[in-house]
């Protein structure tokens, strides 16, 4: 059995099925945000199916081309602006901020150790773009506004042309793929500088909104214990705020931590709600494909596939523990419900 065939396969199939399930409950809820995680999964699905026809039928350079576009690229970002449109209304934008300058300036350090062929001006001005999204992010986010998701949205589709347009027209050394001669797992190694410089502000970005956001989420659901106190009221002042986001990551670890054993207890009793262990399990989902994608980019790619299958067997999961796909059984696509329950209390 070839794992090269068998995993990318599994994990394509998974997507689509996934894909459908967030079709069938945007067409009920209309929620943006469901409609870009479908898109999400759908590059998922593609991605994967680049991977399952490589594998087993021979790559190619238009193979290879839609493989690093689509995985490399589409996948994280889209996912994580599912997520940040989920949480537009929170302080989630404080947070999303940081991400951004980081992803920025992992670009801009990754070019100078790294030294990628082709790179041009690519690193100061996705440096240069991530920190002015980022400012503009913090900046909605402490006013109270809502604009930020829709910016970041902005930012996706923008980088989500270019890309493709930057790959359309990039010259690929022949036989114009590469996959590692001992895992036959594909890298980017023929990817121009330009484009694979551009990666970072997807994935860096993509995956801390959804792994970092499903964590958010469980954690204002669950029931908690706060050892350290904290507060992002804008009213404060400027000196105080700063402070407090400052202490806020430190503070939200700490007292995630100490809350987990009371959450355990409530989800024994059936009172916890079903937010938390179907976010948890989407963090998960978004956490092992941000690592072993890591790890390829670096040239260790063992574990590429195996994290993309449990990806998204754990987003799956995520998706199926959630009240809010269960709350009705009913025949998908159709508004014939077959028994309805409600959400345990979780005070």
């Amino acid at each position: 059995m070839n794992l090269n065939v068998v995993l990318p396969l599994c994990s394509s199939l998974l997507s689509f099925v996934f894909f459908g399930l967030l079709v069938d409950q945007w067409r009920e809820r209309r929620r943006a945000y469901q409609a870009v995680w479908a898109l999400g999964m759908l590059w998922y699905a593609i991605s994967a199916g680049t991977e399952f026809v490589g594998g087993a039928f021979g790559w190619s350079e238009p193979l290879y081309r839609a493989w690093y576009l689509i995985g490399a690229t589409w996948v994280a970002g889209w996912l994580g602006l599912g997520t940040i449109l989920l949480l537009g209304r929170t302080r989630f934008g404080y947070a999303l901020a940081t991400s951004l300058f980081l992803a920025g300036l992992f670009t801009a350090l990754s070019e100078a150790k790294y030294h990628y062929s082709g790179s041009g001006i690519a690193p100061v001005l996705y440096f240069g773009i991530a920190v002015a999204l980022a400012g503009a992010v913090a900046f909605d986010t402490f006013r109270g506004g809502d604009v930020w998701p829709r910016l970041v949205a902005g930012a996706i589709v923008a980088g989500t042309l270019a890309s493709a347009v930057l790959m359309a027209v990039a010259t690929l050394p022949a036989p114009g793929w590469i996959v590692d001669p001992i895992t036959h797992i594909p890298t980017g190694d023929l990817i121009p500088g330009y484009l694979r410089l551009l990666t970072p502000l997807f994935n860096v970005t993509g995956a801390f909104a959804l792994s970092l956001g499903a964590i958010f989420s469980a954690y204002i659901f669950m029931p908690k214990r706060r050892l350290i106190e904290y507060s992002l009221d804008r009213d404060q002042p400027v000196a105080s705020l700063i402070a407090n986001l400052l202490r806020a990551p430190v503070a939200v670890t700490v007292n995630l931590a100490v809350s987990l054993p009371g959450a355990a207890v409530a989800l024994v009793s059936g009172r916890l709600n079903s937010r938390v262990p179907a976010t948890i399990l989407i963090a998960i989902g978004g956490f092992i494909p941000a690592v072993t994608s890591g790890l390829n980019r670096f040239g260790n790619t063992g574990a590429f596939f195996v994290g993309e299958f449990l990806g998204v067997v754990f987003l799956l999961a995520g998706f199926l523990a959630s009240i809010e796909v269960f709350a009705q059984f009913r025949i998908p696509f159709t508004g014939v419900v077959l028994r309805a329950r409600r959400e345990p209390d979780a005070r």
